[in-house]
This record gives C-alpha cells, structure tokens and sequence, in this order.
C-alpha cells in the first residue's frame, strides 16, 4: 500500500465496531476501540479466512474459521492455531475521515 486512502467516516463505526474496507489493493479491517481507531489486516493467516466475519470481544477478534485471536489494535496473534500476527496499517484522521496507510 503506497500512501493513506480515505475508507470510511468515523460516524460509519460506533465504539466496539469493525468493518471491512478496500485499501488500494489490501482488504482491510477497521475497528473504533473507545473512540480511536485500528486498521489490521482482514485475511486470518493460518487459512485465510475473513476477519471481518469474525466475532469481537474487547480489543480482540475471533477468526470465524479456527478460533484463532487477534488483538485489533496491534495486529498480534494471541492464540493459536494461527502462529503469526496480521499486518498493522497506520490509521489518520482528516476531520470525520478515516484514511489508512502503510505502518
């Protein structure tokens, strides 16, 4: 990802929220923790599956295929099965846009 892109508003995302975006060629996952605002990567990779679909608890997604968690603010894996953490995306605010970049 080459520079920040416009993906969202803030209003798009209540606090405890995610959703999916398209960050140039990235599939994206935004989430509002306690009003700031988080980019990791959508795709679980122990098989791929979509964060997104995914359930939240606190600053931690479930990936909906294997249970495996990560935690939305630093993209890093807390359990298994998956063994590696997902791709953290600098996250900037111009007024009520959410804009993603590479971290």
């Amino acid at each position: 990802m080459e520079g920040f892109t416009k993906v969202a508003k803030t209003t798009d995302l209540a606090d405890g929220e995610m959703m999916l975006v398209e960050a140039g060629d990235e599939s994206v996952l935004i989430s509002n923790l306690g009003g700031s605002f988080y980019a990791i990567s959508d795709e679980c990779p122990h098989a791929m599956g979509s964060l997104s679909d995914g359930d939240v608890e606190g600053d931690e997604v479930e990936c909906p295929l294997h249970g495996s968690r990560f935690n939305l603010r630093t993209g890093e894996n807390l359990t298994p099965p998956a063994a590696e953490p997902v791709a953290r995306y600098a996250v900037r605010l111009e007024g009520d846009d959410i804009l993603v970049g590479p971290a």
